[in-house]
C-alpha cells in the first residue's frame, strides 16, 4: 500500500496552504464527534456534508442531482443540497423516499433513471421512480428472490450501463461453509439478470436457479463495479477470518482481500463462471507468515489445511486466482470507476480481529483505460494509494469514519458513506489554494473547528511552526 511518499494533509475545506495560516472555503462548517480528525490526501479537498443518520449504506445520484441513500433498517433517503460550489454543499431537503426496514444494502437505478431498484436479504425490489417530483410508486415489485441465508446479508446492485437491461448482484455466505461448494445452493455467488425479459415472466427471478453465473466461491463480494470503456465486470472480495494454516494461527496477515475480474456481459463467457477458491483456497497476502511455504507468493492460493485431496497445487491449479490482493482484514465494500477507467476507488470499512487495526480508509488503484486492466501485476504490495484515511487507527472502529458507499456526481465529485458515523462526505480533486472566508483559521497549536446550525459543511485547517503537518 502506498502510504510513505503520499503526502497527507488534515482534513480541510480547500487544499491547505503551506503557510502559518491555513483557511478554510465553507462560510458554515460541522464538526465530527470523533478525533483525531479524517485525514487526505495532498491534491484532494473533502468535507462533510451530512450526518446523523442511521446507517447509510449504498448511495446513488438519480437524474434529478438528488442523492439517494439506503439507510440500512430504515429504508431509502433522498437528499437534495444547495451547492456553492467545490466541496461546500448544504443539506436543502432530506426525505425519507421508502419506509421499508427490510432494506440493508443494495441500490441502483435503471439507465432511463425511471426505476428505482434496492434489496433486502431475501429479495430485490423494483419502484417506480420520478427523479423530478422525488416520488416513488406505491407497490414495489419483487423481481429477483430466494436469497435468503444467515451470517453474511447483504445484497449489492450494479445496473450494467454497457449491457443494457442487466443486474448484476452480489449475495454472500452463510455460516454453513459446505453450502457454498455447492453451486446449486446460490450461496457466494454473483449472478446476472436481463430485467428486460420480465415483461413477459409472470414471477419473479430465483436467485439460485435463475441469471447468469459470474462466479462462485465468492464468501462475501459486496463491492462490484463496471469497467466505462471495456464493460469488465470486477469485485471486491471480503475474505475470511481467524484462519490457521496446518494448525498453526496466520489470521494476522492472511488471507489478503481480493480484486477479482468477472469477465463480460456481452456475448462471451470468457473468464466467467469460475470458482474463485472459498471456503477451501484463500489468496495469500504475507507468505512469510504461512508455514510449511513451499513457493507460495502474494496473490497466489493456498490451503488452509492440506490434505489429499486439497493441497496448495490443487488450489492454484482449480481456482481462480486474484487480479490483485490486498493487505487481509481491511474489508473493502464498494469500488468505483472513474469516468475514463483509469482508477477505481475502493472504501476499505476495516477490521475487527486484528490485533493493529488496518482498513478505514478510501484508496485508489490505477487502471489502464484502454485494456481495463490493473496497471500492478497480480503480485503487488503497493497497488492501493490512500485519499483519505483515519490517521490512528488505535481508536478503531470506535472513534472512527468507517467507509462503505461511493457515488460520482455530474461535477467528478466523489461521495462516500460512513455508516458507522451516519455521515456522507464529498472528495474533489484540487490544485488551487483556497480564499480566505470569515470562517476559522489555524493555530500553531493545532486543529480549529468551526460549528454552525445553519450549514453541514466542515472543514480542518492544521499548521505547526509555520508549516504544514503531515499524516
Amino acid at each position: 500500500m502506498k502510504t510513505n511518499g503520499v503526502a497527507k494533509v488534515a482534513f480541510a475545506a480547500g487544499l491547505l496552504s503551506t503557510g502559518a495560516l491555513a483557511q478554510t472555503a465553507c462560510a458554515s462548517v460541522l464538526s465530527p464527534s470523533y478525533s483525531p480528525l479524517p485525514a487526505v490526501a495532498s491534491g484532494w479537498q473533502a468535507q462533510l456534508v451530512a450526518g446523523s443518520i442511521k446507517k447509510p449504506r449504498s448511495i446513488q445520484f438519480d437524474s434529478a442531482g438528488a442523492l439517494l441513500i439506503v439507510d440500512s433498517g430504515n429504508g431509502v433517503l433522498r437528499y437534495t443540497f444547495t451547492d456553492n460550489g467545490g466541496t461546500c454543499l448544504q443539506v436543502d431537503k432530506q426525505q425519507l423516499l421508502i419506509n421499508q426496514t427490510s432494506l440493508n444494502h443494495g441500490l441502483a437505478l435503471s439507465a432511463d433513471g425511471r426505476t428505482l431498484y434496492a434489496s433486502s436479504v431475501e429479495s430485490v425490489f423494483a419502484w417506480e421512480y420520478d427523479a423530478q417530483a422525488g416520488t416513488v410508486g406505491a407497490t414495489p415489485r419483487v423481481v429477483i428472490n430466494n436469497m435468503s441465508n444467515n451470517d453474511l446479508v447483504t445484497r449489492t446492485l450494479l445496473v450494467s450501463q454497457k449491457q443494457p437491461g442487466y443486474i448484476i448482484v452480489s449475495r454472500g455466505g452463510s455460516d454453513d461453509l459446505a453450502e457454498a461448494t455447492v453451486l446449486g445452493s446460490g450461496i457466494s455467488q454473483i449472478r446476472a439478470f436481463n430485467l428486460a425479459n420480465l415483461t413477459s415472466i409472470s414471477k419473479p427471478y430465483d436467485f439460485e436457479t435463475s441469471g447468469r453465473l459470474l462466479g462462485w466461491g465468492l464468501r462475501n463480494s459486496v463491492g462490484v463495479a463496471e469497467h466505462p470503456v471495456t464493460g469488465g465486470i470486477y469485485s471486491v472480495e471480503n475474505s475470511i477470518d481467524g484462519v490457521t494454516r496446518n494448525g498453526t494461527d496466520i489470521h494476522e496477515n492472511n488471507p489478503g482481500e481480493e480484486l477479482n475480474f468477472h469477465g463480460y456481459l456481452n456475448a462471451t463467457t470468457d473468464h466467467q463462471g469460475g470458482n474463485y477458491g472459498f471456503p477451501k483456497c484463500f489468496a495469500v497476502w504475507d507468505p512469510q507468515e504461512i508455514p510449511d511455504n513451499t513457493g507460495l507468493t502474494v496473490g497466489t492460493q493456498f490451503a488452509m489445511t492440506e490434505n489429499s485431496t486439497i493441497t496448495d497445487e490443487l488450489c492454484a491449479q482449480d481456482y481462480v486466482t486474484p487480479r490483485l490482493t490486498f493487505p487481509a482484514h481491511q474489508a473493502p465494500l464498494d469500488i468505483k470507476f472513474n469516468t475514463d477507467g483509469s482508477e477505481a476507488y475502493v472504501t476499505f470499512h476495516g477490521s475487527f480481529d486484528k490485533t493493529n487495526p488496518v482498513g478505514y480508509a478510501l484508496s485508489v488503484v490505477a487502471f489502464d483505460p484502454t485494456t481495463g486492466e490493473p496497471t500492478a501485476d497480480a503480485s503487488s504490495t503497493t497497488a492501493l494509494s490512500d485519499i483519505m484515511t483515519n490517521p490512528d487507527h488505535t481508536v478503531c472502529p470506535g472513534k472512527c469514519f468507517r467507509p462503505v458507499g461511493l457515488a460520482w456526481d455530474t461535477k467528478g465529485r466523489l461521495w462516500m458513506s460512513s455508516d458507522s458515523t451516519g455521515e456522507i462526505f464529498v472528495l474533489q480533486k484540487s490544485t488551487t489554494t483556497p480564499t480566505a472566508t470569515a470562517s476559522g483559521t489555524a493555530n500553531a497549536a493545532g486543529t480549529a473547528w468551526q460549528k454552525s446550525t445553519a450549514g453541514l459543511c466542515y472543514g480542518v485547517a492544521l499548521a505547526v511552526g509555520g508549516m504544514m503537518m503531515a499524516l
